[in-house]
């Protein structure tokens, strides 16, 4: 049995009733009320928990002098995205580093999961980069309004007043399109690297098939920093004065 149905049929024997019952009362009746937990959810919660247990023994094992890896680790990917966020955001980017970070590493760890046997990569199935993407949107709106108040309407206004009618709905369009870019980027890429690793496992010998891993691996290092890279645009522009 593949893992992720394995751990999914875990779950739904423990948490089938009450999940079915959340899902009536908000209206979204599960298709299957015994096993309302599918393999992708599955996996996602397995992303989520090997987190939670990185961070974990990155506090628990905290050393001026001599750190070790998990610390390493964190330390890495904390200069990482400052490196990253710093020059786009400017001197506040302290605020956002913690969503920055957490959502590279967790559409990261998400993209590495398909390298396990006999699982489908989370982010390859559209729904997941839909929440990340809707997620993220909602988070630099925010963001815009607790920076600029009311006045954040004026992002959507254009420069002159009398082109308001204009642009927008121009801008309306524009970043909704973003919840699609950063959706269909994330799932298309991962799905075909999903795609090519199935097909040549099928068709070659293991030697083949392994060049296609290497490259899951750097697909899903390179979807996990554009995502978060994007998202840090998106932050900045929102939160800008010069608007």
């Amino acid at each position: 049995m593949p893992l992720q149905h394995f751990f999914a049929q875990i779950l739904n024997h423990l948490l089938a009733g009450p999940i079915t019952a959340l899902m009536n009362w908000i209206g979204h009746p599960p298709i299957n009320p015994a096993a309302p937990i599918d393999g992708t959810f599955t996996m996602e919660l397995l992303g989520f928990l090997l987190l939670l247990i990185f961070f974990i023994l990155v506090r628990l094992t905290l050393e001026v002098e001599r750190p070790g890896v998990p610390q390493q680790l964190a330390e890495m990917t904390h200069e990482f995205v400052t490196g990253q966020t710093e020059p786009i955001i400017g001197e506040k980017y302290k605020v956002y580093l913690p969503f920055l970070t957490a959502l590279l590493l967790f559409v990261l760890v998400n993209n590495l999961i398909g390298l396990l046997p006999d699982v489908d990569t989370p982010t390859s199935n559209p729904v997941v980069p839909l929440g990340l993407a809707l997620l993220t949107f909602a988070y630099y709106h925010w963001q815009g309004l607790k920076a600029h108040k009311a006045g954040y309407i004026k992002q959507f206004l254009g420069p002159l007043w009398w082109i308001a009618p204009l642009m927008l709905p121009i801008e309306l369009i524009s970043h909704l399109a973003r919840i699609l870019s950063l959706t269909i980027r994330l799932f298309a890429n991962m799905f075909a690297s999903d795609l090519l690793i199935l097909i040549f496992f099928a068709l070659f010998p293991i030697a083949l098939p392994v060049i296609f891993i290497g490259l899951h691996l750097g697909v899903s290092l390179i979807q996990a920093y554009v995502f978060m890279l994007l998202a840090t645009i998106y932050i900045g522009n929102a939160i800008a004065h010069e608007h």
